[in-house]
C-alpha cells in the first residue's frame, strides 16, 4: 500500500472515547473511527484479541499484516502460537447503518470486556479495552510518564 495514495488513503485512529455496550454487545463506533474508516473506502473491520483486550483493525491494515505473517512463515513455536492466537480470535466486522459493529461474545471474554469500554486509538488500528481494566494499564503510565521522556528524545519528539 502506498501511503495516502488516492486508491488506499492512510486511516488513521487518534484519542480515546468511552462507550457502553448494548445488550446485545454492540459497540457504537465513534464519529471520528467511522470517518476515518469511510475516507479509505472500506467499513469493515478485523477484530482481534490481544492482551487484556481487543484490536481493530480496518480490512486493508489486517490484509497486510496477513501477508506480513505469511512471509514470515512459521519460524519457530511461540510463533505458531502467536499466529493461532490472533488468527483464531479473529472475526470480521462491517458497521451496521448505525455505525456499530457487533463484539463477538468470546472475544468479549477472552479479554474480560463487560459492558462499559473505552475505545482507544493507536493510529493505524484502535483498541477496545473494558473500563476498569483500561484505568489500571493506563494509570502507571499516566503516573511515569517523565520516564518516557527517553523514548520521546530518541523519536525526536522531545
Amino acid at each position: 500500500m502506498v501511503e495516502g495514495s488516492v486508491k488506499n488513503p492512510v486511516c488513521r485512529f487518534r484519542s480515546r472515547s468511552e462507550h457502553v455496550l448494548d445488550a446485545k454487545g454492540r459497540l457504537n463506533i465513534a464519529t471520528r473511527f467511522r470517518e476515518s474508516l469511510r475516507n479509505q473506502g472500506d467499513e469493515r473491520l478485523m477484530v482481534i484479541p490481544w492482551h487484556n483486550c481487543i484490536r481493530a483493525y480496518p480490512l486493508p491494515q489486517w490484509e497486510e499484516l496477513e501477508a506480513a505473517l505469511l512471509a514470515q512463515g512459521q519460524k519457530s513455536p511461540e510463533t505458531v502460537k502467536l499466529i493461532r492466537y490472533m488468527i483464531g480470535g479473529a472475526e470480521e466486522c462491517a458497521l451496521d447503518k448505525q455505525g456499530r459493529i457487533l463484539l463477538p461474545a468470546t472475544l468479549r471474554e477472552d479479554c474480560g470486556i463487560k459492558k462499559e469500554i473505552v475505545a482507544n486509538g493507536m493510529i493505524t488500528y484502535f483498541e477496545i479495552w473494558d473500563k476498569e481494566v483500561w484505568a489500571a494499564e493506563n494509570k502507571p503510565t499516566a503516573q511515569n510518564f517523565q520516564n518516557f521522556e527517553q523514548v520521546l528524545q530518541e523519536l525526536g519528539l522531545f
